[in-house]
């Protein structure tokens, strides 16, 4: 995990050591390059095993588990770790996800990853293989779980457990660690309107996931959704703002974008949840003040204005709710920024293919985008509703087969030939930037090792001895080239929400291999 700088993109924490040797670089089979969507020759392309794909993207969120494993624990090379975290703060804190190749628990991301994961269940579980489902939910549940601790004391939210400076002086296991974990918070006096609505969002997302098969925790999270969109709303704020906060956080994971996205996200979750016609209204009145215009084709744990607006667009399209109406047309003009024929104004692709965007870590980037563009699709398909972009009209299958080319990309139809999950297919990265799966396991090494034992690994230019299977690296730069670097953060290193999203873009590809195509 590195710094991460407008809009949600990184920058160095410190000199990287030198990149490997040559010899252990790959190289791209091909340069050829070409405006738009790639397209490959029939030779490289492959009907690609969605449901492995989907299997071992819900797996990886095992291998990012803090705290007590549990007895199913399927990622077996990872033992327990965090066990104290809060006591410092007079807190139970234990559990949640470490964000990516680190040992650090930012509230921020985690809970913008619980939404996403839930989000994925929501739209997609129905296509999802029962046990997928289950292991879904679980991955849900074992960031809802962390996220009420988190809410569990009068008067404050918990927002992080670690120092990111310390931790990132190290390359240590995290059932080693022994940097100082330090609990940071908001209260009253420094707000945290950004973790606290992303905090909301995510509670009320999870309680429908979980409104069939465990009513009485969906009940909890709802409420305490509710505490959480109260506080954010009352004490209006930025965390990062925070001077002793912004040295925490930052720059890893500063809310450039400001905390009013996060208000509405929040409040549009709880209406899905409740049905509260009070949040309704809250959408409806607080619309332009918090700035649900602002156009962006951007979609992350800081950015929420894209996915506000598919979100909040589901009730106007199925409903007709006209008073939601702008959110329908916010919305559409996200989506003509990926249509390469539009008129509009639109994002980047790679020679490849791959949709682009500077600063690194650009799977996050394809796995949101692709999410909104079926889930958008699937509102609109429920509807006789399209989208405009000037001269041409979209329609859901033209969304679906969007998405799906960005899926395969990242499942090896590039110009790398290769897969940028851990595990699926015959060629991935092998030296990703993450600390636990570059270290012996404890399993096979139970002997401690120290904050600095770890730098010979780090060094190494042999393959991770863990593999973290479903992971999903940074991915490629913008000419499609990846050199399997474990220094280069930017492209080697996994998080938690870019494998979020994924879940439910492969469920949906599980269900719907070919869009546009019939079935028999």
């Amino acid at each position: 995990m590195a710094p991460r700088s407008p809009p949600t993109h990184r920058l160095c924490v410190r000199i990287l050591l030198a990149s490997f040797l040559a010899a252990h670089r790959l190289v791209p089979p091909s340069s050829a390059s070409f405006f738009g969507f790639p397209h490959f020759p029939a030779s490289a392309k492959r009907q690609h095993d969605y449901r492995d794909a989907l299997a071992k993207s819900i797996l990886f969120f095992e291998g990012q588990r803090s705290g007590r494993l549990p007895p199913g624990q399927r990622a077996a090379w990872r033992g327990d770790s965090g066990v104290s975290d809060g006591a410092a703060a007079g807190a139970d804190l234990e559990g949640g996800y470490y964000d990516a190749g680190d040992n650090v628990k930012f509230g921020f991301p985690m809970a913008f990853t619980t939404t996403m994961l839930a989000w994925s269940v929501l739209e997609f579980g129905d296509s999802m293989p029962r046990d997928e489902r289950r292991h879904a939910a679980a991955a849900v549940r074992w960031g809802s779980d962390y996220l009420l601790k988190t809410l569990a004391l009068p008067g404050v939210i918990f927002l992080q457990v670690g120092d990111p400076w310390k931790d990132h002086e190290c390359w240590e296991r995290p059932e080693d660690m022994d940097t100082e974990r330090t609990v940071y918070n908001v209260s009253a006096g420094r707000p945290g309107s950004d973790i606290a609505g992303e905090t909301a969002a995510a509670l009320a997302a999870a309680s429908m996931v979980f409104r069939d098969d465990d009513a009485e925790y969906a009940e909890t999270l709802l409420a305490s959704a509710r505490k959480a969109f109260e506080y954010a709303d009352t004490y209006k704020g930025a965390y990062s703002d925070d001077p002793d906060l912004r040295a925490g956080g930052c720059p890893f994971y500063c809310d450039f974008n400001g905390y009013q996205d996060e208000l509405l996200w929040g409040a549009a979750w709880l209406r899905r949840a409740s049905k509260d016609d009070t949040f309704l209204q809250y959408i409806q009145n607080n619309g332009k003040t918090l700035g649900a215009e602002d156009s962006s084709n951007e979609f992350g744990w800081d950015n929420k204005h894209a996915g506000l607006n598919v979100l909040v667009s589901k009730e106007f399209i199925e409903g007709e709710m006209l008073s939601l109406q702008s959110y329908k047309e916010f919305a559409d003009n996200f989506i003509c920024t990926l249509i390469p024929e539009s008129s509009s104004p639109h994002i980047t692709y790679t020679p490849g293919g791959m949709l682009y965007k500077p600063g690194g870590s650009n799977m996050q980037h394809v796995t949101s985008i692709s999410f909104l563009l079926l889930t958008y699709a699937k509102y609109l398909s429920k509807s006789s509703h399209t989208v405009n972009c000037g001269d041409i009209s979209v329609g859901p299958v033209t969304l679906q087969q969007q998405a799906k080319k960005q899926v395969d990309y990242l499942l090896g139809d590039n110009p790398m030939k290769m897969s940028y999950m851990i595990g699926y297919g015959d060629r991935y990265p092998q030296r990703i930037h993450h600390r636990a799966s570059s270290l012996p396991s404890i399993k096979d090494h139970p002997q401690r090792m120290a904050c600095k034992e770890g730098t010979p690994y780090y060094n190494s230019p042999s393959s991770n001895p863990n593999p973290l299977i479903g992971a999903v690296v940074g991915g490629p730069g913008e000419d499609d080239t990846y050199e399997d670097d474990r220094a280069d953060f930017r492209k080697s290193e996994p998080t938690t929400y870019i494998n979020a999203p994924l879940v439910g873009v492969l469920a949906f590809l599980v269900g719907n291999p070919n869009p546009g195509h019939f079935r028999h």
